[in-house]
């Protein structure tokens, strides 16, 4: 049986924190881990789907409510409050999935200054990350990448500089850009924190509310190859169940296959001057 068709490993009493949990890949990933025992903790930005959300894995995990938490990417206080929260509730987590993001038009700054689209799919995951070191400890990170990483050119200095390149590059190369930093945030995160087995993934072109301000998430319905929210989420439910040996941190995965991302995103200076920026950026 190929690994691709292998049936996913069982995570009884493990405990998941999964950002983006309220709809898309994350509802379904949560759905799916809860069915193999994880308990799991739901982070979402809408209070309604989130409560929907709450239901589904309910019922997936025989009755065990997921505790919920709202949380706004791009506004990284609402960060430092969800850990908070996480701290108090969590001695351990056993996996973090930093799968919240999405694509922000415009330039306009979020409220700490920053991009949104970096903010939100790059920065607000770096931070939870940070602080949330000492819980995940033998644990894991997973971080929701794309294919779309190619079409960035991330330029490190643009995290805390004056963000005019962001500006210029467009929608879909910010986009691109903070696909990259997810990568490279795995890759460095491996060498610097040993412990942990970091990774991130590439779910494919998947049917979600993705894109849902910009009218991106109509494209999806009507494209007759996207994917489901369950197969997009497959390769993340996969990485968070499979044996340690049997995974390279800080690898880049499509289809349950490690695979290299494009030259600029697998350069080892990039992730680590995109690393020490992040921290200043977000105040360590």
């Amino acid at each position: 049986m190929s690994a691709q068709n292998a049936p996913v490993g069982d995570l009884t009493g493990r405990t998941v924190v999964i950002t983006g949990a309220s709809s898309g890949i994350g509802l379904a990933a949560a759905v799916a881990m809860a069915r193999r025992g994880a308990h799991v903790a739901l982070v979402g930005r809408d209070p309604d789907r989130l409560a929907a959300a709450v239901a589904q894995v309910s019922a997936a995990g025989a009755g065990r409510t997921p505790p919920a938490y709202r949380a706004d990417f791009t506004r990284l206080d609402d960060v430092h409050v969800l850990v908070d929260h996480l701290r108090q509730r969590y001695e351990r987590i056993d996996v973090l999935t930093n799968n919240a993001g999405g694509v922000v038009a415009g330039a306009a700054r979020t409220v700490d200054g920053f991009e949104p689209t970096l903010q939100s799919n790059h920065l607000a995951g770096f931070l939870l990350s940070n602080l949330l070191r000492e819980q995940l400890r033998n644990g894991r990170i997973i971080n929701t990448s794309s294919a779309a990483h190619t079409w960035g050119n991330l330029d490190p200095a643009d995290v805390t500089g004056d963000l005019r390149g962001a500006r210029k590059a467009g929608m879909w190369k910010r986009y691109g850009a903070a696909k990259q930093a997810n990568i490279l945030f795995a890759a460095e995160a491996a060498r610097r924190w040993p412990d942990i087995m970091s990774a991130s993934y590439h779910p494919g072109f998947v049917r979600s509310r993705f894109g849902a301000g910009i009218g991106v998430h109509l494209v999806t319905k009507v494209t007759p190859f996207a994917k489901t929210p369950e197969q997009g989420a497959d390769t993340l439910v996969w990485l968070a169940s499979t044996p340690r040996p049997q995974l390279v941190s800080g690898g880049y995965y499509e289809k349950r296959k490690l695979i290299r991302p494009n030259a600029q995103t697998d350069d080892a200076g990039l992730a680590a001057a995109l690393w020490e920026a992040s921290m200043t950026a977000v105040g360590f």
